[in-house]
């Protein structure tokens, strides 16, 4: 049953065409049987090919079938051909045209449906004598299933459109929601890039420093050149330590199992790392004023890496004696961040261009982190001399 069914459903014409045979047949029974029937028996078969053709190809071309079929019933009313078993293709393509058919096509075959019943009543009156009430009992009789055919397939066409919506507006919000992944990858790459350049930026620019200062010094003063090793060693722990934790999140089940991943850096660890940038040799003032209050981790990873960015642009750009002032400032509504160096400052391109300087994207990514939390950034030239990046970050993220 399931072959014969997918057969019939993979060739709907063959179907149609099959019936329309049977229909023929039974139709040329009809008219050889009872040749009696109409003043004209033989105009009975161009009509009655007609009738089956319908039946044919109501699939292919339904509206011009339905102007076949009327053409056909106009036919039997001049040519007084009476109905018979062919006119049932009347029926059939009433109910193809209502589901599958133009609005105008589907309109005329009501019309005509609601019409047909009464014109073969006139044209052919009951023989029975029961009064004009049997013969519009009658034509209600003949008219009921043409219009239960129209209102069936009329109700199947609203079925098939709403399903067609249905599955229209589940592929624009799967199309949506790829969009939106797409978008949600992206913003985490960019992540990612701003969290990598940050921690290589900072812990090699240390172990860099250290690394030179212990190669002039190694002869000289050992002690200086072991605490310089000493510093590399612990620097490097830390940026490992810390891209454990970034690659981690591309990684699936890591987090639960491996157990190596650190917390991210808030304000209270801008202290540590003033001191390991001291250690290298560059004087840094930190100030704290307002009182210190827990804040949104958004807000102090965001204040951390500023400072972090800043005095790592400082050991880069400011110069042989450079020295730097970090200043925490606790609002009722934010935190400001100020940091001040005295060295000769960066290239124009760094806080002008995009916040490229060449070699990274540090501004660029203090100014995209800074942006996420509704903050506020300006960095340049200070007057005297030197760079200044100011940043005030509120504690609630901007409408």
């Amino acid at each position: 049953m399931q072959r014969l069914y997918d057969f019939i459903r993979r060739h709907p014409t063959g179907v149609d065409i099959f019936w329309a045979v049977v229909l023929l047949g039974l139709s040329g029974v009809f008219i050889v049987g009872d040749p009696s029937r109409g003043t004209q028996p033989l105009a009975a078969v161009p009509v009655v090919i007609g009738l089956c053709l319908v039946v044919a190809l109501r699939r292919r071309a339904p509206e011009k079938m339905l102007l076949l079929a009327v053409a056909a019933g106009v036919a039997q009313l001049v040519l007084d051909v009476r109905p018979s078993v062919a006119n049932f293709a009347m029926l059939v393509i009433t109910f193809t045209v209502a589901t599958v058919g133009e609005r105008w096509a589907s309109r005329l075959a009501l019309v005509c449906s609601l019409g047909a019943a009464g014109l073969s009543q006139l044209r052919w009156p009951s023989e029975t004598r029961g009064g004009w009430v049997q013969e519009v009992f009658v034509v209600v009789v003949m008219t009921v299933p043409f219009v239960l055919a129209w209102v069936l397939g009329d109700s199947m066409r609203t079925r098939r459109a709403y399903f067609s919506q249905l599955e229209e507006r589940a592929a624009r919000l799967e199309r949506e929601r790829e969009a939106q992944s797409k978008v949600a990858v992206a913003a985490e790459r960019a992540r990612i890039a701003r969290e990598l350049h940050d921690v290589v930026a900072h812990n090699v620019s240390v172990m860099v420093v250290q690394a030179d200062g212990a190669a002039y010094v190694m002869d000289a003063a050992p002690d200086q050149a072991r605490q310089a090793l000493e510093t590399i060693s612990g620097t490097g722990r830390q940026a490992l330590a810390e891209m454990r934790r970034l690659l981690g999140v591309l990684r699936t089940g890591d987090s639960q199992e491996s157990g190596e991943y650190v917390p991210q850096p808030d304000v209270e660890q801008i202290e540590d790392l003033i001191e390991q940038v001291r250690r290298t040799g560059l004087a840094v003032d930190f100030k704290i004023e307002g009182t210190p209050r827990p804040l949104p981790t958004g807000v102090e990873l965001t204040a951390y890496r500023i400072v972090q960015e800043a005095l790592t642009n400082t050991r880069k750009h400011g110069g042989p004696d450079a020295g730097a002032s970090v200043r925490l400032v606790y609002f009722d509504d934010g935190l400001g961040l100020l940091v001040d160096d005295d060295g000769r400052g960066a290239a124009h391109e760094l806080y002008e261009d995009g916040g490229a300087d060449g070699a990274g994207h540090g501004m660029i990514g203090m100014r995209e982190r800074v942006g996420m939390v509704g903050g506020t950034l300006d960095a340049g030239p200070r007057p005297g001399g030197g760079f200044r990046i100011s940043a005030l970050l509120p504690l609630k993220p901007a409408h």
